[in-house]
């Protein structure tokens, strides 16, 4: 009878996210694989969980040999505890080739779920979130990295996008050109950790910020996907579509604050809703207070 392979979700920062079922399966497994086994000592230690069974490392560059190590004892009846440094393995992380050879040995493979800077940055960004796509990392490249932003120029759903803190600059830049400088977007830096962060603006302002400092830590980005055409957004400045427009802009605004959202965060919400630049929403909320309307 075969055994049974436990992709395990680790903290992204905060240890104390872990779930006490973490702690029991890395406890009783008979081998955990992980990413880093000096990282998966302090896991455990800060646990208070000691491991009974066989300890062995699963990256990048031993993965595709570690994988049939692996695939033999789970054909012999172990149970494979699978952690990567933060977050889920195979998302971004190793892990896909030793999931994708016990499924195809039909092996029994289930999952621990924990924290997930991907699901952390999308709730926190206050962009749609009823439909979205994960674009992992972008190539380094600069022209391959050009080129998949154009294909992706036209994308309606909301984007999330993993970096590495000293491409981002250069990623922003590139995304301004290929999306726009008014289109709405958000950087995580460090979710959890004691350093967390999270600016809320438009790219081109986006791109400018992190020209302006030395950026350090794990970063998300999420972007707003590109708006539908529509009467709202083809609407004419100083025409009565544009002053019905910013009514209800303004009312969203206020509808927004009014549940506890942050200003500027109702004001990018807003625009990536109806797909109108950020300071056609700005201008509607001042326009509103000028009358008395709020704010």
């Amino acid at each position: 009878m075969s055994g049974t392979l436990m992709l395990c979700g680790a903290p992204i920062g905060d240890v104390r996210d872990a779930s006490p079922r973490l702690g029991e399966v890395l406890a009783q497994a008979d081998i955990v694989a992980a990413e880093d086994t000096r990282r998966l000592r302090r896991l455990t230690a800060a646990l208070g969980v000691t491991i009974s069974g066989r300890v062995v490392s699963c990256f990048d560059a031993n993965e595709s040999s570690r994988a049939d190590f692996l695939l033999s004892r789970l054909r012999a009846g172990a149970t494979v505890a699978l952690i990567t440094d933060a977050g889920m393995p195979a998302v971004s992380d190793p892990g896909f080739r030793v999931v994708a050879a016990a499924a195809m040995a039909g092996v029994a493979v289930t999952v621990v779920p924990g924290p997930s800077a991907v699901t952390a940055a999308l709730a926190v960004s206050g962009l749609p979130t009823d439909r979205w796509v994960f674009e992992g990392f972008l190539p380094r490249r600069t022209g391959e990295r050009r080129s998949r932003l154009a294909e992706l120029a036209g994308e309606r759903r909301t984007l999330v996008i993993l970096e590495a803190p000293h491409r981002l600059p250069a990623t922003l830049d590139d995304l301004t050109a290929a999306f726009g400088a008014d289109r709405a977007a958000v950087v995580c830096r460090e979710l959890t950790k004691t350093w967390e962060e999270i600016v809320r603006d438009d790219l081109g302002a986006l791109a400018a910020w992190a020209h302006g400092r030395e950026v350090r830590g794990e970063i998300t980005l999420v972007v707003a996907g590109r708006p539908a055409t529509s009467p709202h957004a083809a609407a004419e400045p100083g025409t009565p579509a544009a002053a019905a427009l910013a009514v209800v802009l303004a009312a969203e605004v206020a509808a927004r604050e009014a549940g506890g959202t942050p200003r500027k965060a109702a004001i990018t919400a807003a625009a990536a809703e109806h797909g109108v630049p950020r300071r056609v929403v700005y201008d509607a909320v001042l326009a509103a207070k000028a009358r008395g309307d709020g704010g």
